[in-house]
């Protein structure tokens, strides 16, 4: 079948069928060894019109201006960053009652925040221009990964537990591009 997009198959060891939509726009097919090209054919025609939508949001991300900061800026916002990602830390561990270690301020390009099993933190500095919300539910999320390092849904009820309207920001995180 043609469709209205180009896409690329990467063969891995999973167990299902997923679709990728990069940073750069572009289609990722990510699927077990062995998947009949016709099992990928389907789920493309299936998954079509979510992939349309997706595409949109990417191709204006990926054409929006990203802005440029000089050294001293950059510098200052991760301080700043280092400061708000440590008090707001802080506040929701003792909620959450989870303890963490070493918390990172870094500029990853395609992620938010991320949690290491040894309970390390590392979040993403050019949050601190995302609505406050957003700051927090990232905060949430990776604190959440000290009870549940995955994303099933005893993970995201914890998640809920603490912010209810988590799927918002979610959301907002998905349409600016990168991950958790």
């Amino acid at each position: 079948m043609i469709y209205p997009f180009s896409y690329d198959i990467v063969y891995s060891r999973r167990k299902s069928i997923a679709i990728q939509i990069t940073r750069e726009a572009r289609v990722k097919v990510r699927a077990p060894y062995g998947c009949p090209r016709s099992a990928i054919e389907s789920f493309l025609s299936e998954k079509q019109p979510w992939i349309m939508t997706h595409l949109e949001t990417a191709r204006k991300a990926a054409s929006a201006p990203r802005r440029e900061f000089s050294d001293a800026e950059r510098r200052r916002y991760i301080e700043l960053a280092r400061d708000i990602f440590a008090r707001k830390t802080a506040w929701y561990a003792r909620i959450m009652g989870v303890t963490y270690g070493r918390i990172s301020i870094r500029e990853q390009k395609t992620r938010w925040g991320s949690c290491s099993s040894k309970g390390n933190l590392n979040f993403n500095w050019r949050l601190i221009f995302a609505p406050p919300e957003v700051l927090d539910y990232v905060v949430v999320h990776e604190l959440a990964h000290r009870k549940e390092m995955n994303h099933s849904k005893a993970f995201y009820a914890i998640v809920e537990s603490i912010m209810p309207d988590y799927r918002k920001w979610k959301k907002w995180l998905k349409e600016n591009g990168g991950t958790l």
